[in-house]
């Protein structure tokens, strides 16, 4: 089949009421589009719309995204989402984790998709595709995993492998070694869960480092327009040249306002160069600390992160679905709401004013006879004498 022959995928062109376009108010009909969600959301139209007559409503809430967020249908979608997907982390552990060494690779993420559809059988809104797809996204990284644990047994999940970049050498490219790589469990995940402190010590490091490009900023912004054109700041006026700082220091040329801020600028050149080499050899030692501890893990240590590699990220985008659809709705009543903010009428007296403006500005100029000529046609069309 030539599917686009059969399938039209374009979306559907807008249409205009023309009555809302004049009058404002917000079309009844063009509500009803949004049949799906009021059906899932009883009693939500009313609380946000206020009836005009039969064919015409206006906004009542200050707030769309607060009102939809604070109904109680709203609430109750979500907590039945959460309900469906009770026990789903642990149904998810029972098959990937339990039976990893066991289990059918090549049907196993159909026995997944039968689980989640048939939670999603009894809530509205949320697309069963949609959840599915956020499956598929994650089951290709756990079906590599489970195929390595299952041929080459579950003690590569403790291996840790050269990891081999491509560098140029004397103009040729080679393969070199930088560092490792865990084989199944990823350094990042390591680090997180078992060597938080040495982690989060190399976090604030390089926080620091970053805090001192912005402070260099700040300085920068400090000194007058003739300190920068002098060589203690760079060509580009975006940063500072610590070799000409420390001289311009030395010299004691400069006025003691510009001598304070590069004394500042100075201090923050050592503490920035401290932290570089700390941040290097830092990060240095929690690589090889965590090649180490993944070679020396037990097996309940392995489970945990195999858990947060694999469970973990297919749970929590299966638990940002309500809030997707959630805001899809709002998204579509807050551009229903601003299609008809403005009417025709007031764009209308918009122009007016403006065109009134406009001509007083008119006649507030002069020129030779031809211009007088071509702005006295100009006035004349925009409504003047």
């Amino acid at each position: 089949l030539n599917i686009p022959r059969y399938v039209d995928s374009s979306e559907k062109a807008e249409s205009w009421d023309i009555y809302a376009s004049m009058f404002g108010g917000i079309p009844e009909s063009e509500l009803a589009g949004l049949k799906l969600y009021w059906d899932a959301f009883p009693g939500l139209k009313e609380a946000l719309f206020a009836s005009d007559n039969h064919a015409y409503c206006h906004l009542r809430a200050a707030n769309i995204r607060a009102a939809v967020g604070e109904h109680t249908s709203v609430s109750s979608f979500v907590s039945g989402f959460n309900s469906a997907f009770s026990g789903f982390g642990e149904f998810l552990s029972h098959e990937l984790l339990d039976g990893m060494k066991s289990l059918n690779i090549s049907k196993e993420e159909a026995v997944l998709s039968d689980d989640i559809f048939a939670r999603l059988a009894n809530v509205p809104l949320v697309d069963r595709y949609e959840a599915y797809q956020l499956l598929d996204e994650n089951w290709n990284r756990i079906a590599v995993d489970l195929e390595i644990i299952q041929t080459e047994g579950f003690s590569a999940t403790r291996q840790v492998d050269p990891n081999m970049v491509i560098k140029k050498k004397d103009g040729k490219d080679q393969e070199v070694q930088e560092g490792w790589l865990g084989h199944v469990l990823p350094f990042a995940l390591v680090q997180e869960l078992l060597l938080p402190d040495e982690l989060q010590a190399l976090k604030d490091c390089e926080a620091r480092i970053s805090e001192i490009s912005g402070e260099y900023e700040s300085l920068l912004d400090e000194l007058s327009e003739d300190d920068k054109e002098k060589d203690f700041v760079n060509e580009g006026k975006d940063a500072f040249v610590a070799a000409e700082v420390k001289k311009a220091i030395k010299a004691k040329e400069a006025e003691p306002e510009t001598l304070a801020v590069l004394k500042k600028v100075d201090t923050l050149i050592t503490e920035e160069k401290t932290l570089k080499k700390q941040a290097k050899d830092d990060a240095a030692a929690l690589h090889i600390k965590t090649k180490k501890t993944i070679e020396g893990l037990d097996d309940a240590a392995v489970i945990d992160i195999l858990r947060l590699k694999w469970i973990v990220p297919l749970t929590g985008s299966i638990e940002t679905m309500p809030q997707t659809v959630l805001n899809d709705f709002v998204a579509k009543l807050d551009a229903l709401c601003k299609k008809y903010e403005t009417t025709f009428a007031a764009v209308e007296e918009q122009i007016k004013e403006t065109e009134l403006s406009l001509r007083g500005y008119i006649d507030e100029l002069t020129g030779n006879e031809f211009d007088m000529q071509g702005l006295k046609e100009f006035k004349i069309l925009l409504g003047g004498e």
